[in-house]
């Protein structure tokens, strides 16, 4: 298992051979969680605020990693 945090929250993630499973997505106050798995190889948890969104994505191609993009307006 591999939890990432975020300023808008910590998703946690098991990564598999072929695919990323969701174990918990966490969002600090005064944020939302939405996920999206379009596919089993890359899962996308988003945090959103008034004025911020943390997007966590996590996959498993080419490699297992999960990239972290904060955006403020």
């Amino acid at each position: 298992m591999h939890t990432v945090p975020s300023e808008g929250g910590k998703v946690t993630v098991r990564f598999g051979s072929d695919r990323v499973c969701l174990i918990s997505a966490v969002p600090d106050r005064g944020f939302t969680a939405r996920t999206s798995q379009s596919e089993p190889q890359t899962l996308t948890v988003t945090f959103s605020a008034s004025r911020h969104r943390s997007e966590i994505t996590a996959t498993t191609q080419p490699q297992s990693r999960a990239d972290v993009r904060e955006v403020s307006w």
